[in-house]
């Protein structure tokens, strides 16, 4: 074993008793991901410490996208063995909660269902296993580090200061089919599995729960939009927000609006979700707008928008999955309206 990597060993297991406890707890996920990032890193070797770990201001910090890219930043879990494959999907379990981890893992193992539909067309595409770890800065006690986890309809991009996450967008989740309309042979998904389904199921909720004058405020278009905006650019769009405020909404559809808004703050770990909702509440709930664009119902192209003061959620499905069957592909994703990144707008 090479110094370097001796050293990461050492730091690893020097980390990992002394945040154990704290993380327990007081169950926040930055000491518990800068523990699992320096143990992932202690498992490689030069040339591929060399592949997975940047500069924290390396410009591919910033770079981010969710289609099916021929090469991206970082170390490729495919090109991993079976330890360093433990630990990058440990580091990505502390980077989530329960939830958030499922979406991500079941959206990894959707290539397989692409892989099928497609007839293997995609063989070099469609993997499982084509999705990549890369590390900004050195992952310390203090200090500052990124993370980006990234691959086909998945990028996940984080931010630790001093042990806590200042950053956690943009946040990128997305699946093809987003519904399955039928049994997909060897893949562990049945007919129906849904992996985003309160994302949309509660999106047409609401807007069916709208009255007619309140989707005439609501409804900004007819048709909807052929992708989010902004994709794969480093800040959001800064536009301001719009459609109907929260509180214009009776009581039963501001219930719809919080559970909708909950399927996104679910998908990070416990003080990050408790700090974004801390953030939406000092702003003020009835600040959040709620925006749709194409019809009310399924399987024709719609959109929404839920934006509030410390957040932005944008929300597509309008292409068809492998099959043909309209609108069965969704896009989504949490933004920072002030900057993603870490990287405050001027």
């Amino acid at each position: 074993m090479n110094r370097r990597r001796l050293l990461f060993a050492v730091v690893a297991v020097v980390l990992s008793c002394s945040f154990s406890w704290a993380y327990f707890k007081v169950k926040t996920a930055g000491p518990s991901m800068t523990a699992s990032a320096v143990s992932y890193l202690s498992t490689l070797d030069e040339k591929e410490l060399a592949t997975s770990l940047k500069k924290y201001d390396d410009p591919e910090r910033v770079g981010w996208h969710f289609i099916p890219k021929d090469t991206r930043k970082g170390l490729q879990i495919k090109n991993m063995n079976k330890q360093q494959r433990r630990a990058a999907m440990k580091l990505l379990r502390t980077s989530l909660s329960a939830a958030g981890y499922n979406k991500a893992t079941q959206i990894m193992e959707l290539e397989s269902v692409l892989h099928e539909l497609e007839g293997g067309k995609g063989r070099n595409i469609r993997d499982t296993k084509r999705y990549y770890v890369t590390i900004f800065g050195k992952p310390a006690e203090a200090g500052k580090w990124g993370l980006s986890f990234e691959g086909h309809h998945l990028s996940l991009n984080f931010v630790v200061e001093n042990n806590k996450v200042i950053s956690s967008s943009p946040s990128f989740f997305a699946t093809n089919p987003a519904v399955l309309m039928a049994k997909v042979p060897n893949t562990k998904f049945e007919k129906g599995a849904r992996v985003l389904a309160a994302e949309e199921v509660l999106a047409f909720d609401l807007v069916n729960a709208l009255t007619t004058e309140q989707k005439s405020v609501a409804i900004l278009a007819d048709k909807a939009p052929k992708e989010i905006r902004a994709a794969g650019e480093a800040q959001p769009p800064q536009e301001a927000a719009e459609g109907i405020s929260a509180g214009k909404l009776n009581e039963a559809q501001q219930k719809i609006l919080r559970g909708l808004l909950e399927s996104y703050i679910e998908n990070m770990p416990a003080n990050i979700a408790q700090a974004n909702q801390a953030e939406i509440d000092k702003a003020g709930f009835d600040k959040i707008h709620f925006a749709w664009a194409g019809p009310t119902k399924p399987g024709i192209g719609h959109y929404y928008r839920l934006q509030g003061p410390s957040f932005l959620i944008e929300f597509v499905n309008t292409q068809p999955d492998p099959a043909g069957n309209p609108a069965n592909h969704i896009h989504c994703v949490w933004r920072d309206p002030s900057g993603d990144f870490a990287i405050p707008i001027k």
